[in-house]
This record gives C-alpha cells, structure tokens and sequence, in this order.
C-alpha cells in the first residue's frame, strides 16, 4: 500500500466522519426540540425507553449523541437513572443502522437495470445536486437544514468510496493479510477495536472502515467479530466525557453505557467462544462483506439488549454501588423527594417538607455565593465546574418547589399555614436568583483569569469591602429566614441600603481611576459586573427580609416597615449608621 493510497485512506475518513456529523446535525436541526422532548416524556417504562433510544439514535445516527441526551436530563432532574438505561441500551442497537447506509456504497456501476440507478456514484451525485440546490437556493431554515442532511450523505458516501477504493491493494500484500490471520487472540481484536473508536470518538466510523477493508476478501467473521466487541466498548468514551461536572445521578448514567458494552462484551464473547470451543463452528472462517459486518455489529447489540433489558434494576444497583452517594447528595435527594404529590392531601407534613426544602436552597445559595468570591481571587476550573453544579442543584429546588407549593394552595389550609406557604412563594424565586448571581461571578472570575486582569490595590481594596458586606447580608438573610428571626431580618434593610450607596460611590471611585488611566478599560468593565452583581444579591436579600416580615403573624406589617425605611426611624438610623461604619471605603 503506497503513500498515495493512505493519503486517499486518510481523506476518506476524514470526509467519512465530517458527512456523518453535518447528516447527524441536519436530522438534529430538523427535528428541532421535538427529539429531547420525546425522550423524556416517553420513558415511564423500560421497553418504551429501549425503543425510544433506538429510534432516535436511527434518526440521528449517534448513540453517543442520545446518550448524551440521557445524561444532560438525569442531571438536570428531569429523569431517573432507571429510566435513561432502557434510552442507552436502545442507543446502543440503534447506533448499527448506519452500517446499512454505508452498503449503498456497495452497489457498483456495473450493474444492471434498477441498480444502476441506486449505485454509490449516481446515488450520490443526485443526492448532492439536490442537496445543493436546498441548501443555496431556499430560504426557509427547515429546507437549508434538509440540504445539509442530503450533503451530509452524499459527502459520508463519497468518503466509504475513498476508503474502499484505497485498501483495495491490500487484498495483494501478505503483510496484511498475515496480519490479520495470524492474531488468534480474540483479546487482541477487542484491543484494537477498542483504540480505533477511543481515536475516532465514533462506533459508526470504526465500523465503516473495518466494511471499507471488507473489499479486500480478508476480513471473515473470526476477525471481525472481537473488533466489533472492541468497537462497542470504545464507543463509551464521548459518553463519559460527558458527565464530566455533571452531579452523581449524571455520572452514573455515563456510566453504565461502558458498564452495558463490557457486560455485553463478557457474556455474549464469553458464551460465543465457550460454545466454539465445544462445537468447532465452521463460519469462522466465512469471508464477510458490508453487508455481513452490519448484520453481525446488530446481532451483537441485539443480543446483548435482549439479554440486558430485563436486568435494568441491576444495572441501576450495580452503578449506585459504584458511584455512592456522599451524605450530602443523600440529604439533598430526600428533601426533594419528600416533595411527593401524596403529601399534598396532609398539608402539616407538606409544608414541613417545603420549609426543609426552602432553607436548604437558601444555604445552597450562600456556599455558592462564598465560592464566587474566593473564585474571584483563586481562580480554580474544577471549583468553577462546582458553582455550575450546584446551581444546577438550585434550580431543580425551585422548579420542584414551586409546582408543589402551587398545588399545596389549593388545600384547605388555616391562616398560619397560607401565611407559611405565601412565604414560601414570595422566596423561592429570590434565593434561586441569589445562585444565578453567584454564577454570574463565576463567569466574570473565569474572564478575569482567562485574561489576565488585574485590579489596582485601590480597586482591590474597595472590593474586599463589599464583598465582606454582601456575604454578611446573605448570611443575615438566611439565618433570618432558615430561623424565622424577625430582628435579623430588620437588620437586612439597612445593610442593603449601604451596599447600595457603597457601589455608587466605588463606580464614581472607578472612573476617576480609569480617567487618571491608573485601570484599564477592560478592568472597568468587569469591575462594574461585579459591582451590578453584588448590588442584585442586595436587592434580592431585601425582597426575602421583607418577605418574612409581612407575612408573619402578629409581626409588623409591610407598609409599616417600609414607612419605617423611608422616614429613616431611629431603629432603622442605628443599623445603617452601624453598617456604614463598618463597610466604609
């Protein structure tokens, strides 16, 4: 095999993997939202999972891509474990129908009739004229998109070519036919398999070269077969990158799509090789085509489903044994799960549950917060990943809280309880903004580090003081609300009204110093997000302070207080004269 001929091997696959992406992404954008919608409401049971997760894989032609999919909604909450196995093991069989694309290659020229029409080159011509014609000539994004998946084939089918038609001179060249012959080892094939799709990051591509070398007559089922196994375990790769940041239910998804191709692996190969050595099969040696390779990849991916399927509960163990819970995960999936609607009927237990739930959103919200700000110093990635993460957390609290809250009104409830649940209502929101404003910060963080920046010591200076003002208004906050003490949450109102001058004045601070040219432009635009950042979290600490104090019984009342605010009372002159003394810059 010449250089010209690996060159030509080389550009193959590259056009190969580059047609499956833009067909895969075409079919995606089609499709638009429907795709991840489907596969979450259509997952209440294990069959329906399995042949939802081969029938989107088939659409899209990436197990990965839906597996994926699985992952990114058991993280944000929106399905179990148990539901996303059945969606990867259907991943997983869909994922060999792009082997009956690629034996369309397959059809020469040279036959007759209505064969000729349906070869690769007339095939694919037709395709890309028609592709083309989509894509340039219509305006509408949905017939654009419909052009990218015919170029996206034509391209992929242009790609086998190349690829067939490059190894074409190693059905001559004993080096490669004693390669292949002589390793015996199944482990070997399974080895090889294996680092071909970790390089590929695609169980598609691997498969489609191994029927692209199939031209050379070479390739029989004793050779094929454990690459196919080898092929399937690599395919997990793109899929436990995934999980990466993601929380612990994520990262058990990820998981067990390795965990099901090893399975697979053991008790399929296992059963197969046992068998063989008792019975001597005589198809070993059987020269396999394209067709043959695709049909043997879905035989494997089919039994091990069938085998599988049933043991879906044992998968789901065997991952949560593997990846235990810590005991803050434990604590965080009881206080969500107690939000159940068969609560709703017993408004005691109900809105117990939602206060456990409430003040741990809170909390939550204020470890963020104090991550944000040593981010802001000590710029960490993996600390980063954990603000995203938490966030995540955060706002599954919420959406959780709020459709249980919203059910719960519609009980018969006494004064106090309504005035529990308006409580609950009007904070939600608040502590779940407090997190999203703890994410911004992270972003600025990144962006400080990425860059470079550096602040003047004046700037720094100023910082360090509210920062320690903010994390003391939060904290204020949350104890108030997490202990129902209405005399701290007096104190929230002052506080912020301090914070709120301080940042006028480190603004007008900042632009005399941008001005004297003692910080840079890029400086003064980041040091403004943090200072409309942390003025937010101010804002949103009052909303909860006021919060508690309307809608307690027997406290005093809401236009009470704010008159109280606004005629600067004796008691409400004390706090901020207190604060501004403290956080003075």
């Amino acid at each position: 095999m010449g250089v010209s001929n690996i060159i030509a091997l080389l550009c193959g696959i590259s056009l190969f993997l580059y047609g499956m992406q833009l067909m895969g992404d075409g079919l995606k954008s089609v499709a638009g939202n429907g795709l991840e919608k489907t596969l979450y409401k259509l997952t209440n049971n294990p069959l329906k999972g399995v042949l939802l997760g081969t029938g989107i894989t088939a659409i899209i032609q990436s197990s990965s891509a839906t597996s994926i999919m699985a992952v990114g909604f058991v993280n944000s909450g929106l399905m179990k474990v148990k539901q996303a196995i059945g969606v990867v093991l259907g991943a997983i069989l869909g994922t060999s129908v792009t082997g009956y694309v690629i034996c369309l290659s397959n059809i020469n020229s040279d036959s007759n009739g209505i064969l000729e029409l349906l070869s690769t080159a007339t095939l694919t011509g037709v395709i890309s004229i028609i592709g083309i014609y989509f894509r340039m000539f219509c305006k509408k994004r949905e017939k654009q998109h419909f052009g990218d998946i015919l170029l996206g084939f034509a391209v992929l089918m242009t790609g086998i070519t190349a690829m067939s038609d490059s190894v074409i001179p190693l059905r001559n060249s004993p080096a490669f036919i004693n390669f292949l012959t002589t390793f015996k080892s199944p482990f070997l094939g399974i080895l090889i398999g294996l680092a071909i799709t970790c390089i590929l990051q695609s169980a598609s591509a691997t498969v489609g070269i191994l029927q692209a070398l199939s031209v050379t007559g070479v390739i029989n089922f004793e050779i094929a077969f454990p690459i196919i196994m080898g092929i399937a375990i690599g395919a997990a790769v793109p899929v436990l990158l995934s999980a990466l940041g993601t929380n612990i239910n994520a990262k058990r998804t990820a998981f067990v799509y390795l965990l099901i191709d090893v399975l697979g692996v053991i008790i399929v190969g296992g059963v197969f090789y046992i068998l063989n050595a008792v019975f001597n099969f005589s198809f070993l040696n059987k020269t396999l085509n394209m067709f043959g390779i695709a049909v043997l990849n879905t035989l494997f991916r089919l039994v091990t489903v069938i085998v599988l399927s049933p043991l879906i509960g044992l998968l789901e163990k065997i991952v949560c044994f593997i990846f235990p819970e810590s005991e803050e995960d434990k604590a965080e999936n009881a206080e969500i799960d107690g939000l159940e609607e068969k609560f709703i009927d017993h408004p005691v237990i109900a809105i117990e549950q939602s206060q456990n739930a409430v003040k741990s959103m809170a909390r939550k919200s204020l470890k963020n917060i104090m991550r944000a700000f040593d981010l802001l110093k000590n710029f960490s990635v993996a600390n980063y990943k954990k603000i995203y993460a938490k966030e995540e957390i955060i706002d599954k609290y919420e959406d959780k809280l709020g459709n249980f809250v919203i059910k719960l009104t519609s009980e018969e409830l006494s004064t106090d309880q309504s005035r529990e649940v308006a409580k609950i209502l009007h904070t939600i929101g608040d502590f779940e903004r407090i997190g999203d404003h703890a994410v911004n910060l992270a972003n600025t963080a990144n962006e400080i580090a990425s860059k470079k920046i550096t602040f003047s010591t004046e700037a720094q200076k100023d910082l360090d003081v509210i920062e320690k003002a903010v994390i003391d208004i939060v904290e204020k906050t949350v104890t108030a609300f997490t202990n129902d003490d209405i005399l701290t949450a007096k104190k929230v109102e002052p506080l912020e009204e301090v914070i709120d001058g301080l940042c006028e004045e480190m603004k007008l601070r900042h632009i005399e110093r941008l001005q004297n040219k003692n910080c840079s432009l890029d400086n003064g635009f980041v040091f403004n997000d943090i200072l409309n950042n942390l003025e937010r979290i101010a804002d949103h600490c009052s909303n909860v302070a006021v919060a508690i104090l309307t809608l307690n019984q027997d406290r005093i009342e809401a236009h009470a207080y704010l008159h109280e605010v606004k005629s600067q009372s004796t008691r409400f002159k004390k706090y901020y004269e207190k604060y501004s003394e403290e956080y003075k810059i």
